[in-house]
């Protein structure tokens, strides 16, 4: 019985989901969450291209540490498909359905209220920012990006250095978004735009940003596809609005091939907080609180540092002297302004529901132009129908 109340806790505490408040873990009951875990053997995650935030290398550091397999479902899919996956498990034991999501902060909520969602507070959750995270423990900001203009240097001469400069007759047939309107980075992307023609006038933001794409797409300026490295090296979106990490990837990845500059444009400079959550119908639920006990911890929140990502802990890092000194200069460095001297806003969660709502909704009557995916010539080997939902086989679009 050595231990046996922390192992019962584990095993139990699926079943009390929405009847408990999570407490924050111990280092006891971690260990024993180890052993939970292992039985298990295996953990699914979906939405996390490999590409994205050094998410391949942490994915396979989770592996190696404790030797389970890791089910990587959809990577291109959008944080809409991730909580779509999550409902349609409802009252299912398909152990390929998703253990974990990743989603952007407005989608959260909502997923909560549905019960689609089942609280877990690591043990560290005291270091990450009360702002950016569920005060039961039923999602948490896991890191940060900002809005930024990733630019095929070699094709476009003149750089823009704000939103207002995208309308111009030199950039026609250029300006891409890099995901569809599920995606948390394409909401954020026409919430910065409206947050720099509202003068930063929040409850504005939205609505003018849908104004500002369909000015864009009037003058001819938009592409209604959603774009990647690919179609920004080929001059089909030589322009593309991306968060910053992804773009910093894609220049390591070309580096004396293309020329790509980053342009944080100088008004309208939006970060976004993504969130880590646990399906209230994990089939693997210790796995589960294993991956996320991994993901806060002092190792990988330096990982997606690394992956040019903003780890939420990145404050609790600094003030413990955990940084590296590699790091110090090639991570830190890295989110220096390009564009004015303000810092990036970050929208609260009921601002950025709000904008998702607007944005959502009037795209179709006001732009008036649908964002489709470009055709896939090189498609995942991992499975792009799940539970009867399928996937549209887009550039890593969360």
């Amino acid at each position: 019985m050595k231990n046996g109340w922390r192992a019962n806790w584990l095993l139990v505490s699926a079943s009390a989901i929405g009847l408990t408040v999570a407490t924050v873990a111990s280092a006891g009951q971690v260990e024993d969450l180890v052993t939970a875990a292992k039985a298990e053997g295996q953990l699914t995650v979906i939405a996390l291209p490999r590409d994205w935030c050094g998410y391949g290398g942490i994915i396979d550091g989770f592996k190696a540490k404790y030797g389970m397999t890791v089910n990587e479902l959809s990577p291109d899919a959008t944080s809409s498909d991730e909580i779509d996956a999550i409902r349609s498990a409802r009252g299912k034991t398909d152990p390929r359905t998703p253990d974990v999501i990743d989603v952007g902060l407005s989608f959260a909520p909502s997923a909560k209220r549905d019960g689609l969602l089942q609280p877990y507070k690591v043990s560290t959750w005291a270091t990450i920012p009360n702002s950016a995270k569920d005060a039961d423990g039923y999602w948490y900001g896991d890191y940060y990006g900002t809005i930024i203009f990733e630019i095929n240097a070699d094709i476009v001469k003149k750089m823009p250095t704000d939103w207002a400069d995208l309308v111009a007759p030199e950039y026609r047939d250029a300006v891409g978004l890099a995901g569809d309107l599920t995606s948390n980075q394409a909401i954020q992307g026409v919430f910065a735009a409206g947050l720099s023609a509202a003068n930063n006038n929040v409850g504005e933001a939205a609505d003018r940003g849908l104004r500002f794409f369909a000015d864009l797409n009037r003058k001819g300026n938009f592409v209604p596809f959603v774009g990647d490295l690919a179609s920004l090296i080929d001059g089909r979106t030589p322009i593309l609005i991306r968060w910053d990490y992804l773009a910093l990837g894609d220049r390591d990845r070309v580096r004396g091939k293309t020329r790509i500059e980053i342009v944080r444009p100088a008004t309208g400079s939006v970060a976004g907080v993504y969130v880590q959550a646990i399906s209230a119908f994990a089939p693997h639920p210790n796995a589960a609180r294993l991956w996320m006990e991994y993901l806060y911890s002092d190792e990988t929140q330096l990982a997606w540092l690394s992956g040019h990502c903003s780890p939420i802990r990145l404050a609790d890092l600094v003030s413990r002297g955990k940084i590296p000194a590699d790091l110090t200069r090639r991570g830190l460095a890295q989110f220096e302004h390009y564009g004015g001297s303000a810092g990036p806003r970050f929208p609260t969660l009921e601002e950025q529901e709000q904008a998702r709502e607007t944005i959502a909704k009037g795209w179709d009557s006001i732009v008036g132009v649908t964002v489709q995916c470009l055709p896939d010539e090189n498609p995942s080997n991992g499975p792009m129908v799940l539970n009867n939902i399928p996937f549209l086989q887009c550039s890593t679009p969360q």
